[in-house]
């Protein structure tokens, strides 16, 4: 076979600029420090590193809708905090009005002031995170979530809470559930004395889901009373006759001993006056704001006896400390929310420490094999350097003299 000089040279160029090549690319790789600067350098290599990218970013994302959800859970957990003091503060003075010391100036001074904590508590129940969003707006609602209607407060939202899930918790609480959903009377069934009574009885706020009355009854010095189950109108108390049994006589009253009848069970105080009553009636739910409201009103009220009073007064107590016990269980949800938050973070703190490491080995230099294969290239390309001068120095009109 022969070969001309111009194929000689050709071949000799082609093997320079390959070295030459080579020798830039890994200049390239030294200067930026990355093994692929490019997906074509190493296709599966630049997937792996672009795959690292992309879950690195939703992590970024992610932490930054966690952090915005941490600080309205620490505001939403500061705000019931405050809303407990008040609250506490509320029934301090409840039970001061129903001091029998006091006149009803005294009371209509204490009134005033539990209504002005009332006004605190709906401001704080409106309160808004730093994006000026209701931090109990629940699964949405408007700029003010509680708003005064007709008949009192009411939620204008929409209840519910959000869930968590494995990388956010919850950036709002439930309005509804946290002040909205106050047990009437003991959370069993709630009492009230009749409009008519004229006695001194007291019965503080202990299921059938019936309603009753307690009718009492005083002839002379004794006192009896019967209870009559309206619901069904039947009669509890005196248990009915069974022939040829004789009717049961009715059972006495004794003020501080239980009146029990169908599983209930309350005590009543006080001495009733003849035909007063007492209605029990099934629990329901009531928002925190119209137990405020009721107990302000019995207290401002001046025709109310010392025995209505007592009653208002007891009630009030009783419905008070079933919402503060809400609002410290949704404050200790709201501190479980936020540990839960720290919890994720520092799981996508590790995650993202991993996945640099997965993007650093795919697309990061070792640099002491690039400077290995630098220094390889160069002597590779100084040699095609060499072969080429050689190659130059073999044409035919070298030797023609």
């Amino acid at each position: 076979m022969r070969m001309s000089s111009a194929n000689a040279y050709e071949k000799s160029l082609q093997i320079l600029y390959a070295r030459q090549s080579e020798l830039a690319g890994q200049q390239e790789k030294l200067t930026s420090g990355k093994n692929v600067n490019r997906p074509s350098d190493d296709p599966s290599s630049a997937a792996q590193a672009e795959r690292a990218q992309t879950r690195l970013s939703r992590i970024a994302s992610d932490r930054q809708a966690l952090e915005v959800q941490r600080g309205a859970l620490t505001l939403a957990e500061s705000a019931l905090g405050d809303s407990a003091g008040l609250l506490q503060r509320f029934r301090e003075l409840t039970i001061t009005a129903g001091n029998g010391g006091y006149n009803a100036a005294d009371r209509l001074t204490i009134a005033k002031e539990m209504g002005g904590l009332r006004e605190q508590l709906l401001s704080l129940a409106n309160a808004e995170d730093g994006n000026g969003l209701p931090l109990f707006g629940g699964l949405g609602s408007a700029s003010a979530p509680f708003v005064e209607g007709a008949s009192g407060v009411i939620f204008n939202g929409l209840p519910g809470q959000q869930a968590s899930t494995e990388t956010s918790v919850p950036g709002t609480m439930d309005g509804q559930a946290v002040w909205m959903n106050v047990a009437s009377g003991n959370g069993s069934f709630a009492l009230s004395t009749g409009a008519s009574n004229t006695g001194q009885v007291l019965t503080p706020a202990s299921l059938t889901g019936h309603n009753y009355t307690i009718t009492f009854s005083v002839v002379g010095t004794a006192t009896t009373y019967s209870v009559q189950d309206t619901t069904n109108a039947t009669t509890v108390l005196p248990a009915p006759a069974i022939p040829p049994a004789l009717p049961a006589p009715s059972p006495t009253y004794t003020p501080g001993q239980a009146i029990t009848f169908d599983g209930l069970s309350l005590v009543a105080n006080g001495v009733p006056a003849n035909g007063d009553t007492v209605q029990v009636v099934p629990s329901t739910t009531t928002s925190l704001f119209k137990v405020m409201d009721d107990a302000i009103t019995a207290i401002a009220d001046t025709n109310l006896t010392s025995s209505q009073l007592a009653q208002a007064v007891g009630l009030a107590l009783t419905q008070v400390d079933t919402g503060l016990n809400q609002l410290l269980a949704a404050r200790s949800q709201a501190g479980e929310w936020l540990n839960r938050a720290d919890n994720i973070q520092n799981t996508q703190e590790g995650r993202s420490l991993q996945l640099s490491a997965d993007k650093s080995r795919a697309e990061e230099l070792d640099m002491v094999k690039g400077i290995s294969d630098f220094t390889r290239f160069q002597t590779g390309y100084q040699t095609a350097l060499q072969s080429y001068a050689q190659v130059q120095k073999l044409s035919l009109f070298n030797f023609i003299s």
